[in-house]
């Protein structure tokens, strides 16, 4: 199927007039601009997350600037519910509404206005009280300069999607001169501001720039959206005290960077407010009528220790210590989830299971599985081994012969996913089979498709788990054109049934009592706007005693 962007946003009523209507009240006064679309979330079964932001005017000033939001069942809006609301400076004029008294399992249409002037109109459907079927659409990794946000636009397409799950690198911090400045688009992706982002006012404009997209647009307004943050939206490989990118002699005080970053989430993002004071703990729950529970994790910013680093812990006195290693990497202190969200999954898991509901549905930034290093060499043989060698740059060859040398090891390919943490991830998998659950894990975070087979240290399957790939974001295979990479992480890993690092997309996941269906929906470019839509892979789980069957 071919999708042109701009034909579906004039079916949507989205062209440009709408996406930058200027908001006029107090007469003709032009008060500011809706540049940024609108967008729903964290929908309940009575209540509904409805977001936009009012661009003011040059020369405003810091006054409120007061609207109304309209609220319906029915695009026309012929009794629509009219909610007050306003844009104030100190959320950077963003405008967030906890609807409440809504009914379940209902489309809602809803818009705001500003003077005479509505901005473009979304949609967003509450959770159901119950269910035979649910569709989501699974996202993550979006490096703005790096590609056009077709699989945004092919989501905004979906004949039907209740929600759209969003599990990280919703953003990037860079600069336009770092990540994804060779992509072939970088000059045409204009990024805001062009330097890494560091201060709330940097952050701000991050977000802004990214709401600006018109395929991004589509999608939010296509659907409520359930969003949980991984690194990127403070600093790659962030963790409770610090992030590998950032230098505090460089770069400030970590705790006052990564405050700057979460305010600007929870200013930009469709998501509820912490009660009280701006948390990390955004660990949150949502039932899907009688069929299944999403369970949305937090495993960065709350608990997370440092990850170990093979480059750095690997050698001791000049000669590598494997033995040392994997002790320290195994060492139960090592921890993503504190007691309190523990006990939180524990509890969520046994309500729904006990609730008689079929799914249990883990949304995770990282992928869960266990995945060893592939052995590039052994897969290809010794002919093309040496052929490749000599074919990528330098930096490239070194790093596929250093994961050729660790398949060897127990060492994991990726430290900062749940491998890096294994003592944690047996507490999980415990868990799974204590409450007798049947865990979806859905993970992002790689830029990699995955399908896996989750097991315990005992060899127990204890879960499904799809990965989606990035929407943008380059992944191993990119620097790999034409090499088996997918193949031998398969034939290295005996969880792993399924990856692709080259494609970009999503997941769509369909859930009945019978079945989950997970489909690796790809685009075939980022490198321009019109595009394919193609599904690469579908897999099949079905429900088995306590817990979930085999991949199909």
């Amino acid at each position: 199927m071919n999708i042109d962007r701009r034909k579906l946003l004039a079916g949507f009523g989205l062209g440009a007039s709408a996406i930058a209507g200027s908001a006029r009240a107090h007469g003709d006064h032009v008060m500011g601009a809706f540049n940024h679309g609108v967008a729903s979330g964290d929908p309940l079964q009575d209540r509904l997350i409805v977001w936009t932001r009012l661009t003011p005017h040059d020369g405003h000033g810091l006054e409120d600037i007061n609207g109304e939001l309209h609220i319906a069942t029915d695009a026309s809006f012929a009794k629509p519910r009219l909610i007050k609301v306003a844009a104030t400076a100190d959320r950077d004029w963003t405008i967030k509404v906890d609807v409440d008294g809504l009914k379940a399992g209902t489309e809602y249409f809803y818009r705001f206005k500003v003077g005479k002037t509505l901005s473009p109109v979304g949609r967003g459907r509450t959770l159901p009280e119950k269910t035979d079927e649910v569709v989501l659409a699974v996202a993550s990794c979006a490096l703005f300069i790096q590609g056009y946000f077709n699989a945004y636009d092919a989501i905004a397409r979906m004949d039907r999607v209740d929600a759209v799950i969003h599990l990280g690198d919703y953003i990037y911090e860079y600069g336009a001169s770092e990540y994804g400045a060779g992509s072939p688009v970088a000059k045409d992706r204009k990024l805001d501001p062009p330097t890494e982002i560091l201060t709330l006012s940097d952050y701000r404009r991050r977000h802004a720039c990214y709401k600006a997209d018109a395929n991004l647009q589509a999608a939010h307004a296509r659907a409520a959206w359930i969003v949980v943050w991984d690194d990127h939206e403070t600093a790659n490989d962030s963790w409770v005290s610090g992030a590998e990118n950032h230098s505090p002699d460089k770069e400030g005080d970590w705790a006052t960077r990564k405050a700057a970053a979460l305010k600007a989430y929870f200013e930009w993002m469709p998501i509820r407010d912490p009660a009280g004071a701006m948390s990390a703990a955004i660990y949150r729950s949502f039932r899907f009528g009688d069929l299944a529970t999403l369970l949305m994790t937090e495993t960065r910013l709350t608990a997370r220790t440092e990850a170990m680093d093979a480059g750095r812990d690997l050698m001791v006195d000049g000669k590598p210590d494997i033995a040392g290693f994997m002790t320290r990497l195994n060492d139960p202190a090592r921890r993503l989830m504190d007691e309190r969200q523990h006990a939180w999954l524990a509890g969520e898991l046994g309500r729904s299971v006990k609730a008689g509901e079929t799914w249990q549905v883990i949304g995770n930034q990282i992928v869960m599985g266990k995945v060893l290093s592939p052995d590039l060499r052994k897969t290809m043989g010794e002919d093309a081994w040496g052929k490749l060698l000599k074919s990528v740059p330098d930096y490239v060859a070194q790093a596929v012969t250093v994961s050729s040398q660790l398949s060897a090891t127990p060492i994991p390919v990726n430290l900062d996913q749940w491998d890096g943490y294994p003592a944690d991830r047996e507490r999980v998998y415990a868990t799974f089979k204590a409450t007798k659950a049947r865990p979806i894990v859905l993970a992002g975070d790689s830029h990699s498709f995955w399908a896996n087979e989750l097991s315990d240290l005992s060899g127990t399957l204890v879960a499904a788990e799809f990965g989606t790939t990035g929407i943008t974001s380059p992944g191993f295979a990119d620097m790999l054109p034409g090499v088996p990479l997918n193949e031998a992480l398969i034939a290295r890993n005996p969880e792993v049934k399924f990856a692709d690092s080259a494609a970009k997309g999503f997941v769509k996941l369909t859930l009945t009592k019978e079945k989950a269906v997970a489909e690796m929906v790809a685009v075939s470019t980022i490198f321009a706007p019109e595009y394919e839509v193609k599904t690469l892979k579908t897999f099949t789980v079905t429900p088995d005693g306590t817990g979930v069957s085999k991949l199909a």
